[in-house]
Protein backbone atom coordinates (compact mmCIF):
# COMPACT_ATOMS: atom_id res chain seq x y z
CA UNK A 1 0.00 0.00 0.00
CA UNK A 2 1.32 3.23 -1.08
CA UNK A 3 0.20 6.22 0.99
CA UNK A 4 0.91 10.30 -0.51
CA UNK A 5 1.59 11.66 2.91
CA UNK A 6 -0.48 15.48 3.62
CA UNK A 7 1.35 18.11 3.53
CA UNK A 8 3.03 18.23 7.05
CA UNK A 9 2.72 14.43 7.62
CA UNK A 10 0.58 14.29 10.98
CA UNK A 11 -2.36 12.28 9.25
CA UNK A 12 -0.28 10.07 7.33
CA UNK A 13 2.25 9.57 10.16
CA UNK A 14 -0.96 8.53 12.45
CA UNK A 15 -2.19 6.07 9.55
CA UNK A 16 1.19 4.71 9.22
CA UNK A 17 0.88 3.75 13.09
CA UNK A 18 -2.55 2.28 13.03
CA UNK A 19 -1.18 -0.30 10.38
CA UNK A 20 1.58 -1.56 12.95
CA UNK A 21 -0.65 -1.33 16.09
CA UNK A 22 -2.76 -3.87 14.25
CA UNK A 23 -0.07 -5.72 13.61
CA UNK A 24 0.96 -6.57 17.12
CA UNK A 25 -2.91 -6.91 18.00
CA UNK A 26 -3.12 -9.68 15.41
CA UNK A 27 0.52 -10.72 16.74
CA UNK A 28 1.93 -10.57 13.42
CA UNK A 29 6.25 -10.04 13.14
CA UNK A 30 6.84 -5.98 12.74
CA UNK A 31 9.62 -4.46 10.42
CA UNK A 32 9.73 -1.06 10.64
CA UNK A 33 12.19 1.22 8.19
CA UNK A 34 13.02 5.45 8.74
CA UNK A 35 15.04 7.96 7.63
CA UNK A 36 13.67 10.33 10.03
CA UNK A 37 13.25 9.11 13.84
CA UNK A 38 14.13 5.98 15.17
CA UNK A 39 12.07 3.13 14.76
CA UNK A 40 12.16 2.85 18.62
CA UNK A 41 10.01 5.96 19.48
CA UNK A 42 7.58 4.83 16.12
CA UNK A 43 6.91 1.53 18.74
CA UNK A 44 6.35 3.29 22.03
CA UNK A 45 4.00 5.91 20.13
CA UNK A 46 1.81 3.52 18.75
CA UNK A 47 -1.88 4.14 19.40
CA UNK A 48 -3.63 2.09 22.47
CA UNK A 49 -6.02 -0.68 21.37
CA UNK A 50 -9.84 -0.54 22.09
CA UNK A 51 -10.44 -4.00 23.28
CA UNK A 52 -14.08 -3.83 24.87
CA UNK A 53 -17.09 -2.74 22.64
CA UNK A 54 -17.68 0.42 24.46
CA UNK A 55 -16.15 2.37 21.79
CA UNK A 56 -18.78 0.79 18.89
CA UNK A 57 -21.60 2.04 21.42
CA UNK A 58 -20.38 5.21 20.81
CA UNK A 59 -19.59 5.29 17.21
CA UNK A 60 -23.50 4.16 16.86
CA UNK A 61 -24.92 6.70 19.33
CA UNK A 62 -22.88 9.52 17.77
CA UNK A 63 -24.32 8.11 13.90
CA UNK A 64 -27.68 7.82 15.19
CA UNK A 65 -27.74 11.17 16.94
CA UNK A 66 -27.13 12.90 13.71
CA UNK A 67 -29.58 10.81 11.47
CA UNK A 68 -32.07 12.04 14.36
CA UNK A 69 -31.55 15.28 13.83
CA UNK A 70 -31.60 15.17 10.46
CA UNK A 71 -35.12 13.32 10.62
CA UNK A 72 -36.48 16.00 12.59
CA UNK A 73 -35.79 19.05 10.32
CA UNK A 74 -37.14 17.09 7.37
CA UNK A 75 -40.47 16.38 9.50
CA UNK A 76 -40.84 20.32 10.32
CA UNK A 77 -41.51 20.32 6.41
CA UNK A 78 -44.82 18.37 6.34
CA UNK A 79 -46.52 19.72 10.18
CA UNK A 80 -49.58 17.16 9.32
CA UNK A 81 -47.22 14.25 9.60
CA UNK A 82 -45.89 15.05 12.90
CA UNK A 83 -47.36 12.55 14.83
CA UNK A 84 -46.56 9.01 12.26
CA UNK A 85 -43.98 7.19 14.18
CA UNK A 86 -40.41 7.57 13.74
CA UNK A 87 -38.18 5.73 11.37
CA UNK A 88 -35.16 5.56 9.85
CA UNK A 89 -35.09 4.92 5.95
CA UNK A 90 -31.59 3.74 6.75
CA UNK A 91 -30.81 2.55 9.94
CA UNK A 92 -27.59 2.60 11.40
CA UNK A 93 -26.06 -0.60 12.38
CA UNK A 94 -22.22 -0.84 13.89
CA UNK A 95 -19.97 -3.70 12.06
CA UNK A 96 -16.96 -4.37 13.94
CA UNK A 97 -14.04 -5.03 10.98
CA UNK A 98 -10.41 -5.05 12.59
CA UNK A 99 -9.55 -3.14 15.27
CA UNK A 100 -9.89 0.50 16.98
CA UNK A 101 -7.32 2.50 18.81
CA UNK A 102 -7.11 5.18 21.17
CA UNK A 103 -5.21 8.01 20.00
CA UNK A 104 -4.79 9.75 22.96
CA UNK A 105 -3.04 7.24 24.98
CA UNK A 106 -0.50 4.99 24.08
CA UNK A 107 -0.23 0.87 23.97
CA UNK A 108 1.40 -0.35 26.90
CA UNK A 109 4.98 -1.72 26.86
CA UNK A 110 4.00 -5.44 27.88
CA UNK A 111 1.78 -5.48 24.51
CA UNK A 112 4.44 -4.14 22.30
CA UNK A 113 6.81 -6.34 23.43
CA UNK A 114 4.69 -9.56 22.95
CA UNK A 115 5.53 -9.56 19.30
CA UNK A 116 8.79 -9.58 17.00
CA UNK A 117 9.79 -6.68 15.54
CA UNK A 118 12.90 -5.38 13.30
CA UNK A 119 13.81 -2.00 13.00
CA UNK A 120 16.07 -0.16 10.19
CA UNK A 121 17.42 3.36 10.66
CA UNK A 122 18.63 4.74 7.97
CA UNK A 123 21.65 7.12 9.94
CA UNK A 124 22.76 3.93 12.16
CA UNK A 125 23.21 1.39 9.20
CA UNK A 126 24.85 4.11 6.93
CA UNK A 127 27.54 4.75 10.13
CA UNK A 128 28.44 0.54 10.18
CA UNK A 129 29.95 0.10 7.04
CA UNK A 130 30.89 2.44 4.30
CA UNK A 131 28.04 2.84 1.46
CA UNK A 132 27.13 0.22 -0.96
CA UNK A 133 25.37 0.73 -4.82
CA UNK A 134 23.56 -2.29 -5.36
CA UNK A 135 20.97 -3.22 -8.07
CA UNK A 136 22.13 0.01 -9.27
CA UNK A 137 20.62 2.13 -7.27
CA UNK A 138 21.10 4.52 -3.48
CA UNK A 139 22.72 3.19 -0.61
CA UNK A 140 20.18 3.67 1.44
CA UNK A 141 17.31 2.19 -0.52
CA UNK A 142 19.82 -0.87 -1.00
CA UNK A 143 20.58 -1.65 2.21
CA UNK A 144 17.09 -1.50 3.22
CA UNK A 145 15.88 -4.31 0.23
CA UNK A 146 18.88 -5.92 1.74
CA UNK A 147 17.69 -6.09 5.27
CA UNK A 148 13.95 -6.69 4.18
CA UNK A 149 15.49 -9.69 2.12
CA UNK A 150 17.59 -11.41 5.11
CA UNK A 151 14.77 -10.47 7.65
CA UNK A 152 12.12 -12.52 4.97
CA UNK A 153 14.89 -15.51 4.53
CA UNK A 154 15.99 -15.83 7.77
CA UNK A 155 12.38 -14.88 10.01
CA UNK A 156 10.79 -18.07 7.69
CA UNK A 157 8.60 -15.65 5.71
CA UNK A 158 9.81 -16.95 2.46
CA UNK A 159 6.95 -18.50 0.50
CA UNK A 160 8.67 -20.22 -1.55
CA UNK A 161 11.22 -21.97 0.79
CA UNK A 162 9.01 -24.84 2.97
CA UNK A 163 8.94 -23.71 6.57
CA UNK A 164 8.94 -26.36 9.51
CA UNK A 165 7.83 -23.69 12.15
CA UNK A 166 3.92 -21.81 12.58
CA UNK A 167 3.70 -19.57 9.52
CA UNK A 168 2.89 -15.84 10.47
CA UNK A 169 2.79 -12.55 8.69
CA UNK A 170 5.45 -9.95 8.00
CA UNK A 171 3.82 -6.37 8.40
CA UNK A 172 6.46 -4.00 6.80
CA UNK A 173 6.00 -0.57 7.63
CA UNK A 174 7.99 2.03 5.28
CA UNK A 175 8.29 6.27 6.61
CA UNK A 176 8.72 8.89 4.27
CA UNK A 177 10.47 6.99 1.43
CA UNK A 178 11.98 9.26 -1.54
CA UNK A 179 12.49 11.91 0.69
CA UNK A 180 15.91 13.94 0.93
CA UNK A 181 16.69 11.86 4.25
CA UNK A 182 17.15 8.85 2.38
CA UNK A 183 19.56 10.25 -0.13
CA UNK A 184 17.23 10.82 -2.67
CA UNK A 185 16.48 13.68 -4.92
CA UNK A 186 13.51 13.65 -6.25
CA UNK A 187 11.74 15.61 -3.94
CA UNK A 188 14.44 18.28 -4.60
CA UNK A 189 13.71 18.53 -8.75
CA UNK A 190 11.77 18.69 -11.73
CA UNK A 191 15.10 17.10 -13.06
CA UNK A 192 16.85 14.78 -10.26
CA UNK A 193 20.23 13.08 -10.89
CA UNK A 194 19.12 9.79 -9.94
CA UNK A 195 15.47 9.38 -11.41
CA UNK A 196 15.22 5.68 -11.19
CA UNK A 197 16.59 4.66 -7.75
CA UNK A 198 13.49 4.93 -5.94
CA UNK A 199 11.46 2.95 -8.56
CA UNK A 200 13.87 0.36 -8.62
CA UNK A 201 13.50 0.13 -5.22
CA UNK A 202 9.58 -0.79 -5.49
CA UNK A 203 10.20 -2.91 -8.28
CA UNK A 204 12.66 -5.17 -6.12
CA UNK A 205 10.80 -4.93 -2.93
CA UNK A 206 7.27 -6.17 -4.91
CA UNK A 207 9.06 -9.07 -5.74
CA UNK A 208 10.54 -9.86 -2.44
CA UNK A 209 6.40 -9.39 -1.26
CA UNK A 210 4.73 -11.44 -4.08
CA UNK A 211 7.23 -14.68 -2.90
CA UNK A 212 7.05 -14.19 0.90
CA UNK A 213 4.29 -13.81 3.43
CA UNK A 214 4.35 -10.32 3.95
CA UNK A 215 2.28 -7.01 3.53
CA UNK A 216 3.70 -3.26 3.09
CA UNK A 217 2.64 -0.02 4.04
CA UNK A 218 4.96 2.84 2.63
CA UNK A 219 4.64 6.46 3.21
CA UNK A 220 5.79 9.07 0.43
CA UNK A 221 6.11 12.65 0.55
CA UNK A 222 4.09 12.93 -2.88
CA UNK A 223 3.87 16.58 -2.75
CA UNK A 224 6.92 17.49 -2.93
CA UNK A 225 8.05 15.28 -5.61
CA UNK A 226 7.61 17.63 -8.85
CA UNK A 227 8.22 15.23 -11.97
CA UNK A 228 5.10 13.51 -12.51
CA UNK A 229 6.30 10.85 -14.79
CA UNK A 230 8.45 9.52 -11.14
CA UNK A 231 4.68 9.76 -9.71
CA UNK A 232 2.97 7.28 -12.40
CA UNK A 233 5.91 4.97 -12.43
CA UNK A 234 5.60 4.36 -9.09
CA UNK A 235 1.76 4.05 -8.48
CA UNK A 236 2.25 1.23 -11.56
CA UNK A 237 4.67 -0.05 -9.00
CA UNK A 238 2.15 -0.30 -6.23
CA UNK A 239 -1.02 -2.76 -5.33
CA UNK A 240 -3.33 0.48 -3.56
CA UNK A 241 -2.41 4.01 -3.80
CA UNK A 242 -4.29 6.53 -1.15
CA UNK A 243 -3.62 9.89 -0.89
CA UNK A 244 -3.88 11.79 2.04
CA UNK A 245 -5.54 16.00 2.03
CA UNK A 246 -5.46 18.22 5.12
CA UNK A 247 -7.25 21.13 5.39
CA UNK A 248 -3.99 22.70 7.73
CA UNK A 249 -3.52 26.22 5.89
CA UNK A 250 -5.55 25.54 2.99
CA UNK A 251 -8.88 27.43 1.95
CA UNK A 252 -11.00 24.15 2.65
CA UNK A 253 -10.17 25.19 6.48
CA UNK A 254 -12.63 28.00 6.69
CA UNK A 255 -15.08 26.13 3.72
CA UNK A 256 -18.53 25.57 6.04
CA UNK A 257 -19.06 22.62 3.46
CA UNK A 258 -16.21 20.42 5.38
CA UNK A 259 -15.86 22.37 8.92
CA UNK A 260 -16.58 18.72 10.80
CA UNK A 261 -13.27 17.15 8.95
CA UNK A 262 -9.88 17.81 8.59
CA UNK A 263 -8.93 16.44 5.47
CA UNK A 264 -9.89 14.17 2.43
CA UNK A 265 -8.95 10.93 1.27
CA UNK A 266 -8.24 10.11 -2.12
CA UNK A 267 -8.51 6.04 -3.63
CA UNK A 268 -6.06 6.56 -6.57
CA UNK A 269 -5.52 3.05 -7.25
CA UNK A 270 -6.71 -0.07 -5.11
CA UNK A 271 -5.53 -4.14 -5.85
CA UNK A 272 -6.51 -5.58 -9.31
CA UNK A 273 -5.94 -9.17 -9.13
CA UNK A 274 -6.23 -11.29 -12.43
CA UNK A 275 -7.15 -8.05 -14.57
CA UNK A 276 -5.14 -5.58 -16.34
CA UNK A 277 -6.63 -2.60 -15.32
CA UNK A 278 -7.92 -1.56 -11.41
CA UNK A 279 -10.89 -1.50 -10.22
CA UNK A 280 -12.60 1.70 -9.58
CA UNK A 281 -14.08 2.55 -6.47
CA UNK A 282 -17.87 3.08 -6.18
CA UNK A 283 -16.97 5.75 -2.89
CA UNK A 284 -15.49 9.25 -4.45
CA UNK A 285 -15.86 11.42 -1.03
CA UNK A 286 -14.19 10.15 1.41
CA UNK A 287 -13.18 12.54 4.45
CA UNK A 288 -11.28 12.13 7.66
CA UNK A 289 -11.61 13.92 11.10
CA UNK A 290 -9.57 13.33 13.69
CA UNK A 291 -11.67 13.45 17.85
CA UNK A 292 -9.97 13.46 20.72
CA UNK A 293 -9.69 9.53 20.94
CA UNK A 294 -10.89 8.33 17.14
CA UNK A 295 -9.32 8.59 13.85
CA UNK A 296 -12.23 7.77 11.54
CA UNK A 297 -12.76 8.28 7.72
CA UNK A 298 -16.49 8.46 6.37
Amino acid sequence: VFTEEDKYGLYSNLLFKYFLAEGIVCGHDLFVASAKEHPDKILKELPAPLLDDTHGKELGDEATAVKSEDFQDSMKIAWRYQNLPKMEANPTTYTKFGHYYDVSKKMSPELCQSVKWHSFYLYEELSFEPKIKAWNMNSGYARLLQSIQRIISQEGFDGSDPQKKQRNVLRIGIQSLGSVLWGDDVCCSDTPEDPHSLTKFLYVLRGLLRKSLSACVITVPAHLMQNKAIMERVTNLSDMVVGLESFIGSERETNPLYKDYHGLVHVHQIPRLNSLICDVSDTKDLAFRLKRKLFTIE
